[in-house]
């Protein structure tokens, strides 16, 4: 083949592919023998971007690129150190730090992004990449703000374009699983869901660089003015990364982000939860010496019980359900005769749903559910799943957002933003409770310990203004932007 050819035939897999996020979900891909032999039909690659090269990029980049299956055409990160391994892997594929810089010069031969960074920046990557009529990929949570994620959740159906949520236990059988024990009513009408987690893992309820005044000189693999992003400026401190950046209120989301929509998944499909009317919260006190309170506003408390209510408008005898976050190690009491150790089985935690019949309990993804009925554990025989069962289980959760980009806009995915859009709001609702909690006045009085009356459909908080600064935060002017 020529180049003249060569060229022709780029051009026609690209124009194909941003057609293909305006079809409709009947889109069929072109079989490879109706082109002929050796021809690669338009649909069987796709050119990928990746935006973060660490941490959970580790697993989603080779699971996207699959062996080759599918191209890196891409990489962008902020911290060379991160993207060392990546660029030597894929030494053809442009680098950038600035991921604008990169949509902007390698737009055209980019069909869909990746996105793995740091909470604070999801949302303007993702968006930028949207509006670009690119598929996208977001680690969870999907965004740091409540607004940012309803933001997300409409644009992906005016630019029609497909997504997922970096929440692989969607895509597991053990979330379809207890879905369907849910569903079929084996514990009865559940009116009660407790949630809990070891995380954090990471420092939270401590003093921070920042509060102690500490700095550090800037690496020089780092561009710290681009991973600041949307964030207030501050001094650079190893502290804040890698990774440990999800204790502090500026960059991450804490233990709700990095594990509530992993757990709170499972609840918010088995009984089809909307919004929460309420939330209500208290947290893990630090003192600093005896009688001694200490505040650490720059990052999330060590512990946090949070609680939630959603409207339940088909039930005759429980009109709301009732959803308990626990973080920090703390777990839920259990019902009479549940065994603790068959409960308590996984140090990342669990999810119980409490019925009418009995109760169902179940380990991250929803893996190795196990039912109480009547006092006693029940060896019963599982339905099957009613949503269809990933390639791959979790494995497949990349893959499954692959293919769908190729067969265009409509083509089920597990953690679309359709449905991971809702579910991200409800678990940052955990965290505008936490930050209301800790607020304090002038005279260091708290002021927004309370139960907060949420409106959904117009995210706001009805009772205690003061907490809707939690719903969008203002980005950083100037710098970055």
């Amino acid at each position: 083949m020529n180049n003249s050819q060569d060229k022709k035939q780029q051009n026609s897999r690209r124009n194909f592919l941003k057609t293909s996020t305006l079809a409709s979900a009947g889109f069929m891909i072109v079989p490879r023998h109706v082109l002929g032999k050796g021809f690669v039909a338009p649909s069987d690659k796709l050119n990928i971007a990746a935006v973060g090269c660490g941490g959970k990029a580790d697993f989603n980049i080779p699971q996207a690129y699959n062996n080759g299956s599918d191209n890196i055409v891409a990489l962008c990160d902020v911290d060379d150190r991160q993207s060392a391994k990546f660029r030597a892997k894929f030494p053809n594929a442009p680098y950038f730090r600035d991921y604008r810089k990169m949509l902007e010069s390698e737009g055209k031969n980019i069909d869909a992004v990746i996105v793995t960074t740091p909470d604070h920046m999801h949302y303007p990557i993702a968006m930028s990449a949207i509006q670009l009529n690119k598929h996208v990929y977001v680690e969870k949570p999907l965004t740091h703000d409540i607004w940012e994620a309803r933001q997300l959740t409409e644009a992906t159906a005016k630019y029609k374009v497909v997504t997922q949520m970096g929440n692989q236990g969607s895509s597991s059988k053990g979330t379809r699983i207890t879905e369907a024990i849910i569903k079929n009513g084996t514990i009865g009408e559940v009116h009660s869901v407790e949630v809990w987690t070891n995380r954090p893992v990471w420092p939270q309820g401590v003093q921070s660089p920042k509060d102690k005044d500490e700095k550090q000189p800037i690496p020089n693999e780092v561009d710290w003015n681009l991973w600041l992003g949307t964030a207030p400026i501050r001094d650079y401190h190893e502290a804040y990364m890698p990774f440990r950046w999800r204790g502090y209120w500026d960059f991450g989301t804490g233990a709700l982000g990095d594990m509530g929509c992993h757990f709170m998944d499972v609840p918010f499909r088995a009984l089809n939860l909307g919004y929460p009317t309420s939330v209500e919260c208290s947290v893990g006190q630090v003192y600093a010496d005896f009688f001694k309170e200490a505040f650490f506003d720059d990052v999330c408390p060590p512990s946090a019980s949070i609680h939630l209510r959603f409207p339940n408008p088909t039930s005759k005898n429980f009109k709301e359900i009732n959803l308990t976050w626990n973080d920090g190690g703390i777990r839920p009491r259990l019902p009479e005769g549940c065994d603790y150790d068959k409960i308590f089985t996984s140090i990342d935690g669990g999810v119980m749903f409490i019925g009418t019949k009995g109760v169902l309990a179940c380990e991250i993804f929803g893996d190795n559910p196990k039912v109480f009925l009547n006092g006693k554990f029940e060896n019963i025989k599982f339905p099957e799943p009613i949503r269809p069962v990933v390639e791959g289980n979790v494995n497949g959760h990349q893959q499954q957002w692959v293919k769908a980009c190729k067969s265009g806009f409509g083509t089920y995915t597990s953690s679309s933003f359709d449905q991971s859009g809702p579910l991200t709001e409800t678990v940052l609702m955990g965290n505008l409770a936490v930050r209301s909690f800790l607020m304090r006045n002038s005279k260091d009085k708290f002021i927004g310990r309370k139960k907060l009356l949420w409106d959904g459909k117009n995210m706001k908080i009805t009772n205690f203004d003061e907490a809707n600064a939690f719903v969008k935060r203002e980005y950083r002017a100037g710098g970055w932007i």
